[in-house]
């Protein structure tokens, strides 16, 4: 990115990709391309820096409205509640909670997502479990790991969270790097099981 376009726009700073046709907050850069991500919260994109422009007062409205309404029909689904004794469940919660507290609305959302895909793919089978279903192994915590995909160095699994943040929020003081890939892993046990009465 040129240092006219970058100094152009300031992080938060709505903009128009004319390249994808959307209305994105503006977040910085990733090597040659300008990173978006819808207003109110989403998945970021990235997109050519010659490919924007900022906001007509028509277009902010309209994302703005847009993302009033995903957050209502966000807001009539309950967020999903962590299930007793899955350490996954519970790691997940927290960082919904954290992102509360910072009112980062997208990581917030990124964290009920991420919860609810657990949950679909661990606990559905505790509603009436098959044979061969697998179930949580709440012995075993969960495993937080991230890397760069700018230069792809990795921080490993990590019992915590916070302590892949911290390695995140070092890796970036020192390389300026922006973008991270992160995985939750845990573990399951996969057996012969009843079904619940």
């Amino acid at each position: 990115m040129t240092e006219s376009t970058e100094n152009q726009f300031e992080t938060g700073a709505v903009v128009y990709d004319s390249a994808s046709g959307n209305v994105g907050e503006y977040r910085g850069t990733a090597g040659p391309y300008a990173l978006l991500r819808p207003v109110g919260g989403g998945r970021e994109w990235e997109t050519r820096p010659e490919s924007l422009r900022p906001a007509t007062p028509g277009e902010r409205l309209g994302a703005g409205v847009r993302a009033a309404n995903s957050r209502s029909s966000q807001h009539a689904q309950e967020p999903p509640v962590p299930v007793r004794d899955c350490a996954a469940c519970a790691d997940l919660a927290g960082l919904r909670d954290d992102a509360r507290a910072r009112h980062d609305g997208s990581a917030e959302t990124d964290a009920d997502v991420l919860l609810r895909r657990h949950q679909r793919r661990y606990h559905a089978p505790l509603l009436g479990l098959k044979e061969y279903e697998p179930a949580p192994n709440a012995s075993d915590g969960a495993e937080y790991e991230t890397s760069c995909t700018e230069c792809a160095a990795g921080s490993g699994a990590r019992r915590r969270p916070a302590d892949v943040e911290e390695w995140q929020r070092g890796h970036a003081r020192d390389t300026g790097h922006a973008r991270y890939r992160r995985t939750v892993a845990d573990y399951a046990v996969c057996g012969l099981q009843a079904p619940v009465p």
